[in-house]
Formats: structure tokens, sequence, C-alpha cells
């Protein structure tokens, strides 16, 4: 009796500490990358767009800088960066101001992974300190997200890669290899349900006359709209964006009623990396030394033609 007393409480008290993370502490990293994860299969599309554009409608730069090649079973980094202005704020989801978050995805070629801790140098480690990379799922294991991530602290991101070494696995190839990387700040627009989020512009569902705005439930704001054909349409602003309409005003269907809160977007690019077969490295080396050799083979011998003709000529 007194074990199933603590198995009882055990369970409950993990049952607690789980609903407690995912109404509180969880909450910000909903908006990414856990819709992504969930929703697809993989984070890129047949077309090659990286499916975090479905909901950061904002296009924003995204760079990254690689090695154009490694070595075989080789630590190397590569670095994300997301630039934005750090002193703007978005809208968080209770319409307050808050700072925007980072996060990045990294779908590095078959065969490159995360670099191990023993394998890291003391600098790369201090580079990743507070890090914490995710695979994106067992299907994908060479595929890594990262984020949320406090934006002004981190608008560089740096993965640790450990290049595969085709001794050891004979699938692998030595030869050029793509890279596909993503870049977020800020909230998205659009929730994968099809919604809005107040992170956007809210518009007018048809031409007409603003009849009213009356506030509504938890801070939002209901805006009915006259239509031209005598009826009534309403659209409700949660918090956050900010109505550029007032009562009376004729409307456009599509017309924007808030402004654009969004300060963040999204950003991806592609980029190679050439994973070096040393032998050939090796070869460039022989070659570059024998070229060498020779022209100071040559050299000589000029010289020593040179000598023989001038002897020649003083006899």
């Amino acid at each position: 009796m007194r074990r199933l007393f603590s198995s009882l409480t055990g369970s409950l008290l993990g049952l607690s500490l789980m609903l407690s993370v995912l109404f509180t502490a969880a909450s910000p990293s909903w908006a990414y990358p856990f819709w992504a994860q969930q929703n697809y299969a993989s984070p890129r599309e047949a077309t090659g767009k990286i499916v975090c554009a479905n909901c950061h409608l904002a296009k924003k730069p995204t760079r990254i800088e690689v090695p154009q090649a490694v070595m075989p079973d080789t630590v190397f980094k590569a670095v994300v960066e997301i630039p934005y202005d750090t002193s703007v704020q978005q809208v968080a989801g209770d319409g307050s101001s808050t700072g925007l978050n980072v996060g990045a995805v990294l779908m590095l070629p078959d065969g490159f992974t995360l670099a191990p801790q023993e394998r890291m140098s003391d600098e790369l480690k201090e580079e990743t300190a507070g890090i914490y990379f995710t695979q994106y799922s067992d299907e994908l294991p060479n595929t890594y997200i990262v984020g949320p991530l406090p934006g002004d602290q981190h608008q560089e991101i740096v993965f640790p890669i450990l290049s595969p070494d085709p001794a050891a696995d004979s699938s692998i190839h030595f030869g050029k290899y793509s890279i596909h990387v993503g870049g977020n700040r800020g909230r998205g627009q659009v929730y994968p349900t099809g919604e809005k989020s107040n992170n956007g512009v809210f518009t007018a569902p048809a031409a007409g006359t603003i009849a009213s705005i009356a506030p509504g439930d938890g801070g939002a704001t209901v805006v009915t709209i006259s239509t031209e054909d005598g009826g009534s349409l309403s659209e409700t602003v949660p918090a956050g964006p900010t109505l550029t309409v007032a009562v009376g005003d004729a409307v456009a269907a599509g017309g924007a009623l808030t402004n654009d809160p969004n300060v963040g977007g999204f950003g991806q690019i592609d980029t190679e990396i050439v994973l070096q077969n040393p032998v050939r490295i090796y070869g460039l080396l022989a070659f570059f030394a024998a070229v060498a050799l020779a022209q100071i083979m040559l050299v000589l011998k000029k010289r020593q033609v040179e000598k023989v003709q001038a002897a020649e000529g003083l006899v």
C-alpha cells in the first residue's frame, strides 16, 4: 500500500509538473519550432521553401558562414547570422510589448552531425554555451533546430559540426554538398490552423462604412462594418494592433483596419561545402613541389649552358 501511494504521488507530481511547464514556461516556444515539427515531416518543401515562411510572412535577411572545404572527421562551426534592430519590440500574445526571440533551422548533408562535447575545443564550447540543439525528427538526424532564444543575445548562433569520414562509412563520398538554413526573428502572423495572430494586419472583410467600434473580450476590439448591400459584418481585432480607422470611415474589401505591428521576419539561404579528400591535397602539394623543382632545375641548367657558352667564347 505504501508503494502504491508513493507511486501515485510521484505520478501526480510529474503530471502537475508537465502541466505547469505546458501552460507557463513552454508558451513562448509555441510560435516555433514546435508547430513545424508537428505539422511537417521535413522543414524544407519540394520547392525549396522552408516551412517557417508559411507563418512568418515578412522577409528578413539571414546569413551563414561555413568553411569552403573541410577534411573528413573534422570539427568545424557553422555560424548562422540573424540580424535585426535590437531597439525594436514586438507585440506579445497578450498585446503587450516585448523583445524579439530568434530561432534557426539547419539542414546538413547526410553524414554531417553535431560535434560531441569531447571533440569540441574550449573556444567552441564557450561559443555554444546556453544553446540547446534539437534534432528535428528521428527520420532527419542531420537536421537541427534552435530556439526560441533571446534575440538581443543571439544574433549569431554557432552550430558545432562534425564532418563524416568516408573511410568509416561507405555511403559517404567526397565532393560538394548543399546546406540549407533558415533564420527567424519575432512571432508569426499566421497560426498553422490558418488563424491570424495579433502580430499582423487586420483587414475589412467587405467594402462598406465603419458603423461601430466596441470593446470585446480580453482586450479585443470589435469593428462592425455596414456593407454596401445593406448588411453588416464584424471583425474582431485582438489586443496588440492599433486601429487606423474610426466610425464613419469608408473601407474597401481587404482594406487595412489596423497598423502592421510586425517587426520581425524570416529568411533562408543555401550554401555549399566541400568534403575534401586528403589524398587530393597531398597530390596537389606534390604537384606544386614537382613544378617548383622543375623550375629550379631549368634555371640551373640555363646558367650551366651560359657558363659553357661563355667558356667556349674565351677559347
